[in-house]
């Protein structure tokens, strides 16, 4: 896994600095946004998600999942079919019933084209922007409007209304549209109906204090009964998560508690003599966070001998080996990492990253090999890009290392500054060939609204 230091823009909270494991980093604008992207996690909610999204009769590869650095309880789907989890929601659901609830419900709305106008309006925004705005609106609405206005880029003038007031009769078809999809698929949607009822014990808060899913999807009695008496009449209501779920899902909970949260709250949350699988994985992170190296490989040894096929293990002890600067150390783990999981891109551009860290030729071109590799089923992930500037750039290929560069801005969402790195890449290159022609379409492309 390779390395993350952000300052996320977290909803009416101050601006931190984290760390976070991830098969691709992010750039400071990315990190504004307040997005994360992690191989493990988003491979867990891909399995939750997916038969839900056949359920609904939408293509999973169709669907864009990203998760938000934000504290709380919330989800949303925006700029066509993309869903957004905030890491809050995954951090406070007690067990993956109740995520997979919420996935369900916000389904709903995807495949009802609830949000139609949002979608038109910012379909074609990089993720960025689209976050940006969102939370800025959020902010906007919980009444910290400074910080909301400064959150909303990229021109946007969309209302706060057309994204924070959903109607009640959309609430309630989300709602009855994800009990026929979790029918469908046999699981339980009593997960569903106790994360609402978390939600409605909040209701006696003001709006400053309240989680953003509350404020967007305002619950009632009549619309809680409706799904308490769906969900109490399927056949599958008491369906138990099955025991590995729970056991990924205890994972990834501990690994975003290590990154997201001080190293010191994740040694009381976790403290030394609490030897499960996932308090050594929180403490291992956290121990990484502090720099103290020994400690860290302390902990990841002894789930490499529990998980010897975990490939996130792995990744992660390349991430401590790769960040202490230990690089050629890292190239092994995450060779394994993507031995084990061929298919995550993420990890194809972490080994990537640790091969091109080497600076030599020949582990350079590996290494771009590698990012061409997750380029095929990722083509929004700016770090890839970054890392492949810098491979090009030391082969001497400078025009490959401009085309990457705007290529990593466009994703980003900043088209003036992609739009002068792909001049300068057509200086570089021959007039007509691939890589010509993408740099021209790049400056062929009009700003969003105009």
């Amino acid at each position: 896994m390779s390395a993350l230091i952000a300052r996320p823009l977290r909803m009416l909270s101050p601006i931190v600095a984290v760390t976070m494991a991830v098969m691709m980093a992010f750039s400071s604008s990315a990190h504004a946004a307040g997005l994360i992207r992690d191989a493990e996690t988003e491979y867990l909610m891909r399995a939750f998600s997916d038969p839900i999204f056949r359920a609904a009769g939408l293509d999973p590869k169709a669907v864009k999942i990203h998760l938000v650095n934000d504290s709380s309880l919330n989800a949303f789907v925006a700029g066509g079919q993309r869903m957004f989890l905030h890491t809050g929601l995954i951090q406070q659901s007690d067990r993956p019933n109740m995520l997979i609830g919420v996935i369900a419900h916000e389904t709903g709305h995807m495949a009802g084209g609830h949000l139609s106008r949002t979608q038109q309006a910012l379909k074609s925004a990089a993720v960025p922007i689209i976050v940006s705005t969102l939370l800025g609106i959020g902010a906007i609405v919980a009444g910290a409007g400074d910080a909301g206005f400064a959150l909303i880029t990229g021109g946007q003038t969309l209302a706060q209304r057309d994204f924070l007031s959903y109607s009640r009769i959309q609430e309630a078809s989300a709602d009855q549209a994800a009990i026929t999809y979790l029918d469908q698929v046999g699981w339980s949607g009593r997960g569903m109906m106790d994360t609402f009822y978390l939600f409605r014990g909040q209701e006696v808060l003001s709006e400053r204090q309240q989680d953003p899913y509350l404020r967007s999807h305002p619950l009632s009695t009549q619309r809680l009964s409706a799904l308490e008496d769906r969900v109490l009449s399927s056949p599958f209501v008491d369906v138990k998560d099955p025991p590995e779920w729970v056991a990924a899902f205890e994972m990834i909970k501990a690994k975003l508690h290590g990154f997201l949260d001080r190293p010191a709250v994740t040694f009381r949350r976790y403290p030394a003599s609490d030897t499960s699988i996932p308090a050594r994985y929180a403490r291992a992170v956290a121990f990484h966070k502090l720099g103290d190296v020994a400690r860290a490989m302390g902990e990841i040894e002894p789930l490499l001998v529990a998980m010897p096929n975990n490939p996130f293990v792995w990744e992660l002890k390349g991430q401590v080996l790769f960040e202490s600067g230990k690089v050629e150390q890292s190239v092994a783990p995450y060779r394994r990492a993507v031995e084990l999981a061929p298919g995550s891109p993420l990890l194809h551009v972490g080994l990537a990253q640790s091969l091109i860290g080497l600076e030599r030729r020949e582990e350079t071109i590996e290494g771009l090999q590698h990012i061409e590799i997750a380029h095929r089923t990722d083509q929004e992930n700016s770090r890839a890009y970054q890392q492949a500037a810098i491979a090009y750039a030391r082969l001497g290929d400078y025009g490959n290392a401009e085309l990457s560069t705007a290529e990593r801005f466009y994703v980003l969402g900043q088209l003036p500054r992609a739009k002068q790195h792909a001049a300068r890449a057509q200086v570089e290159m021959q007039e007509g060939t691939p890589g010509w022609l993408r740099a021209e379409d790049i400056l062929q492309e009009k700003p969003q609204g105009s």
